[in-house]
């Protein structure tokens, strides 16, 4: 269970409806390394170590591999070959990682010693210089064995129709408002994510009173849906007399947030709450939650 302390003073169920997927993460993963690889520092250090063509052969199969990664995002990936190749290429990002972080390192060890080793004997007995000729043909041997296992998962794309998407040509749009209504029947393949979130929902939080699931992915995953799955399933409805779906987007305005909140929740009277200030909603939003389990839907929430 994870605190959360809100400008409301008031606790409340936060699940902002997302999912963290494989391919997602490994974008973002080959988005970190191909930015050191790409780096100035880098590059002079691989030129002095006499690497250069085999990491620039690296990079430029990690930038074929993100390219697909960005196809695959969209395809909500059901088979087991699929998933495989996936796990594939985060246990070759891993071993790509050590080697960058391993150039750096070695790197920075050449700078300190080239700096202080001729003043400090400490520095030398603590940076003790690795005999550069070895060095170098071992992580030849390393970055030629990441390349080959690049190679093979680029090649192997075309089993799953995956098409390379350069990150320039993708689209973006505002998105519409959201609602919670879903047809189950429509959806396929979300039946465990589902089961996940729900145990998280529905486990005893020790007389807890506040309760938040910050679940994020990029756009496109099925974030919203897998949401109301969860929103619209008979035991949510037993569990959580109070249920509010809120659709935040970009309009991330306090005052604005209050109000759909307050809408969404049930209002016998018809009360317009579009003229009342912050401090107002927040005491009718307290009144309204008061002595009520209850689940807050926030769909849509950016973080830039």
């Amino acid at each position: 269970m994870i605190q959360l302390q809100t400008p409301l003073s008031i606790p409340f169920l936060f699940l902002p409806l997302l999912k963290l997927m494989a391919e997602s993460l490994l974008f973002i993963y080959a988005e970190s390394l191909l930015g050191k690889l790409a780096s100035t520092a880098f590059q002079e250090a691989s030129l002095a170590f006499g690497v250069h063509r085999d990491l620039q052969q690296m990079k430029e199969t990690m930038e074929l591999i993100r390219g697909v990664l960005l196809d695959a995002e969209k395809k909500n990936p059901q088979s087991s070959a699929l998933s495989e190749w996936l796990i594939q290429i985060k246990h070759v990002f891993s071993d790509a990682e050590d080697i960058v972080d391993d150039f750096e390192c070695e790197a920075l060890r050449k700078h300190v010693v080239n700096t202080y080793g001729s003043c400090s004997r400490k520095v030398r007995r603590f940076f003790s210089s690795s005999n550069p000729v070895v060095y170098r043909l071992r992580m030849a041997h390393h970055i030629q064995d990441i390349n080959t296992r690049l190679a093979k998962l680029a090649y192997q794309r075309n089993m799953f129709g995956l098409q390379v998407i350069h990150q320039d040509t993708r689209i973006v749009h505002v998105r519409e408002m959201t609602h919670s209504h879903v047809n189950p029947s429509n959806v396929i393949g979300r039946e465990h994510d589902k089961q996940e979130i729900l145990k998280l929902l529905l486990k005893d939080d020790h007389g807890q009173s506040l309760s938040v699931i910050p679940i994020v992915g990029m756009g496109g995953l099925g974030k919203t849906t897998l949401a109301k799955l969860v929103f619209n399933d008979t035991t949510i409805h037993a569990c959580f007399p109070l249920r509010m779906w809120v659709c935040v987007s970009n309009d991330f305005e306090l005052r604005n947030v209050l109000i759909k909140i307050l809408n969404s929740a049930p209002n016998p009277i018809g009360k317009n709450f579009n003229n009342f200030e912050t401090e107002q909603l927040q005491i009718h939003l307290r009144n309204t939650l008061h002595g009520h389990k209850f689940l807050l839907v926030l769909d849509d929430v950016w973080n830039e």
